[in-house]
This record gives C-alpha cells, sequence and structure tokens, in this order.
C-alpha cells in the first residue's frame, strides 16, 4: 500500500508530467526520448523526495532533471555528436531544481501533436493519455478494455507514424487552427465519454477517464483562454460529469436520467458549468460543444425531471443540427420532440433516421425508438426494438438495462 508521500508524488506526476514532456520534446525534438526521460525522473523524486523533502517546485524539478536525463542518455547511446546543436544544453543557464526561472508551457503543442490527422483516432486519443495526461500504458489499456500489449504496440505505431510523417511540434498557424482545434477537442470528448459510459465491458463509468478529459480540458482552456469551444467542451463535461452519483445504482446498474436522484447531483460542478458556459457564449461563435453545454444546462436546471424545459431543449437541438447536421443530433432532437410533444412526434423524426440506414448498427437509435413506441402503447414493436438493441449492445450495464425494459414491455399486466 503507497504511503501518503507516494500519493502525492503520484499526484504531481499526473499534474506535471505532460508540461514537462513537453518542454523536453521542444528541447530535443524526440517525443519518444522526452516520455522515457520524464519517467526515469519520476524514480529519482520516488527515491530522493522522501529524504530531501518536496522542492518548492515540483515540476521545474521534474523538468529540470528530465532535462540532465536525456542528455545522459543521448550521451550513453552515441547519438549526441550527431545532435551537435545540443552541446550547448550543458552550458546555458537551466532551471535548478528549485525552479528559479519559469519554464515555457508546450503542452498546447503537445495536444496538437498529438491529435495530429496523420494519426488514427484510437492513436490519437491513447498518445494524449499517455504523453499529455501522465497516464501509464497500464492504466490506459485498463480504461479502454485492452491487453497492455495492444496498448503499448498502438501507443508504438502513433508515435513512429508522428516521426516517418514528419508531423510538426508546434501549435499550427492561423489558418490551420480552426480545424486542428476541432480534431483537439473531438479526442478529449471522446475520452471523457468513454469514461461517462463505456463502450465495452462491464461497467458503465470510468471515473479516471471523464477526470481526466475535464482535467485537459482545464489545461486546454488555461493555453486558449480566448476560444469559446474550449470552454464549452469544459462545460459540457462538468454538467455531464455533475450526475455521476447518480447514474448508476449501489451495485452498479444504470439509472436513466428521468429516473435519477437529483440530491445526488453535484451542484457545485454544475455551478462551475454554468460558469464557463456564461464565459463561452460571449459573441457570435456559437459552436456544437456550447450549444451541447447549453442543453445539459437545462436538464442540470430541473429540479425534478418534469420540470424540464424540453421544448427549450428540442429548440436548442434545432440550433446545433444547424451547426452540426448529424444523424444523432437528429436522434437526440427526435427524443427531445417525443418529451415536448408526444411520442408519436419523436417517432415520426426517428422512422426518418431508420430509412436513412445510417445509424442501423447505432444501438442508441433502436433503444430510443423502443423507448417511444413503449410510451405509445405499442408494446410489440417496442419489444422488437429492445431485442435489436441489446444485439448491438456491447456494455453489460447498459445490456442489463435494456433487458429489464424488454421484460416490462412482454410481461403481461405491466
Amino acid at each position: 500500500m503507497s504511503t501518503p508521500l507516494e500519493r502525492e508524488i503520484a499526484a504531481v506526476f499526473r499534474e506535471e508530467s505532460g508540461r514537462a514532456t513537453a518542454a523536453l520534446t521542444r528541447i530535443f525534438g524526440d517525443l519518444d526520448l522526452a516520455e522515457e526521460a520524464v519517467q526515469e525522473a519520476f524514480i529519482v523524486a520516488l527515491r530522493r523526495w522522501p529524504v530531501d523533502g518536496m522542492p518548492r517546485v515540483p515540476g521545474a524539478w521534474i523538468t529540470t532533471t528530465a532535462r540532465r536525463k536525456a542528455i545522459d542518455r543521448l550521451r550513453r547511446e552515441q547519438t549526441f555528436a550527431r545532435k551537435a546543436h545540443l552541446l550547448a544544453l550543458d552550458s546555458v543557464s537551466a532551471p535548478d531544481e528549485e525552479g528559479d526561472i519559469d519554464i515555457p508551457d508546450d503542452r498546447l503543442a503537445l495536444l496538437f501533436t498529438c491529435c495530429h490527422p496523420a494519426l488514427p483516432a484510437e492513436g490519437q486519443i491513447a498518445l494524449t493519455l499517455r504523453a499529455v495526461g501522465g497516464l501509464t500504458t497500464r492504466e490506459i489499456a485498463r480504461a479502454f478494455v485492452v491487453p497492455e500489449a495492444t496498448m503499448a504496440q498502438r501507443l508504438t505505431r502513433a508515435k513512429a507514424k508522428i516521426r516517418r510523417a514528419g508531423v510538426p511540434f508546434r501549435v499550427p498557424p492561423p489558418e490551420l487552427l480552426e480545424s486542428r482545434l476541432q480534431q483537439v477537442l473531438r479526442v478529449l470528448y471522446l475520452i471523457f465519454n468513454e469514461g461517462y459510459t463505456g463502450s465495452v465491458g462491464t461497467e458503465l463509468l470510468r471515473d479516471d477517464l471523464s477526470r481526466e478529459a475535464i482535467r485537459l480540458a482545464e489545461v486546454l482552456v488555461a493555453l486558449l483562454p480566448d476560444e469559446p469551444e474550449a470552454r464549452g467542451l469544459l462545460a459540457l463535461m462538468l454538467l455531464h460529469d455533475s450526475r455521476r452519483g447518480a447514474r448508476v445504482t449501489t451495485t452498479g446498474d444504470l439509472v436513466p436520467l428521468d429516473d435519477q436522484d437529483r440530491s445526488l447531483w453535484d451542484h457545485d460542478e454544475i455551478e462551475r458549468g454554468r460558469a464557463e458556459i456564461d464565459r463561452a457564449i460571449t459573441g457570435d461563435r456559437v459552436g456544437q460543444y456550447q450549444l451541447q453545454a447549453a442543453i445539459a444546462l437545462v436538464h442540470a436546471s430541473a429540479i425534478m425531471a418534469a420540470d424540464t424545459d424540453w421544448v427549450h431543449i428540442a429548440w436548442l437541438y434545432g440550433r446545433l443540427s444547424e451547426v452540426q447536421p448529424t444523424p444523432v443530433v437528429e436522434l437526440n432532437r427526435a427524443v427531445a420532440l417525443a418529451m415536448a410533444e408526444g411520442p408519436e412526434r419523436g417517432l415520426l423524426v426517428i422512422d426518418r433516421l431508420c430509412d436513412d440506414g445510417r445509424l442501423d448498427r447505432y444501438h442508441l437509435l433502436h433503444s430510443a425508438r423502443a423507448d417511444l413506441l413503449r410510451r405509445a402503447g405499442r408494446r410489440v414493436e417496442s419489444a422488437e426494438e429492445y431485442r435489436i438493441a441489446i444485439g448491438l449492445t456491447e456494455n453489460e450495464r447498459e445490456r442489463a438495462f435494456l433487458l429489464r425494459r424488454l421484460v416490462e414491455v412482454t410481461t403481461s399486466g405491466s
């Protein structure tokens, strides 16, 4: 069992490793070298800090120690002569272990590097969690329910792709910034969603992933304070995460939004989300994450489920469909319309989505249609849709919930 100091050092690692890795990647131009040096620095910290005490500025201590480890590694590998421009590192002024000078924060450049479109989505997610978030390969593998060796290969392939493609370590120039920022936001959102509702496995929630996504979003907002969509994403995460304590029973079963005990919601987190929305929506740059956060805030503002302003939510989904015209947004709009105007109104929209075919394998389409059919009293059709949804669902907790609904609609007299 770890000691309090070891837990404190682990917390420092989670908080500071991304900053240190980014700084060393800028200096040495090698993400692998940077990661390994930072790991070595924390091993030294685990040995020295219990004896010497915590340094005044732990992050600067880690970065300085890692920098020295990187130089030592280059020397040992006899590649230092081929990197003559780094010789100056021995003599130029550098931060001492107490952090007497500031270290530039290069995490934004590292985020853009990890989320580069040259990488597949799974590589972007894994590399962001590893390099910027400081999660170990084992932690990431456990979160995504894959073997550690599989995740290690995924990370290795991602870093090799960065080298082969010559991905630059930089914040993109103005003409590319908007599209690249959307990619970063998408990766953080995917990380949060996997923690909020696991796509596979036996657990519905993976709190470590959700919290890490929120922390990374906070880093992004700190680095880009005038970017409204970054604040919108942070607000969305906070508002969804505020329901975490009410989303599952003590045995881990899913509790739908309407049935949740709202006294268990984290109202401090709701207020933080509200404040971020207020800061985000200050001009005419309204994007998808701000609108989704506004929808989440309407839910959070309802004291009871019956108080939910579904007319407003349906209108917001209409706005969102203009910004993000996807079938998933249209599905959510259909559910809002059903709650505002009756299940048959929502079914009209969902039936068009079924005819479209793009969501045929999306279990939430079938579970939503099943629920609206149930509300409309069309039990036989509802049962068939629940069966389809169950067959497409990979998370065991979601499947168990859908099975309970199926039993309800197929049990006589229920």
